[in-house]
């Protein structure tokens, strides 16, 4: 017998947000360590592209680590633009953690 299952739908998650100490030289170890590429660099955060996801790391004084989702961030909040021209709402998760909802693309 075949079981049929409905397709689900599920929320995307656009990048995770690391602390780091010091970004250039976190870039630099993950670039020389594994294949993958910068797609967003300052001096207070970047945004690394591997296949299956993307990983920001962030100064801790500067930016939250925090998952980010790709929903409409309006229904959570008032969205504020971000200096890359991204738009998001911050929440926080029952135990504390920070969850970007980011503007779908």
């Amino acid at each position: 017998m075949s079981e049929t299952r409905e397709p689900k739908t599920f929320d995307t998650v656009d990048h995770i947000a690391v602390a780091v100490s010091d970004v250039k030289g976190t870039v630099d170890w993950y670039l020389k360590n594994f294949k993958c590429q910068v797609t967003y660099q300052d001096d207070s955060w970047a945004l690394l592209e591997f296949a299956n996801i993307r990983v920001a790391f962030v100064l801790p004084q500067q930016h939250p680590p925090h998952f980010a989702l790709l929903r409409d961030p309006a229904l959570f909040g008032e969205p504020k633009t971000h200096r890359d021209g991204t738009r998001s709402v911050y929440l926080h998760d029952p135990s504390g953690n920070s969850v970007e909802v980011l503007a779908l693309k």
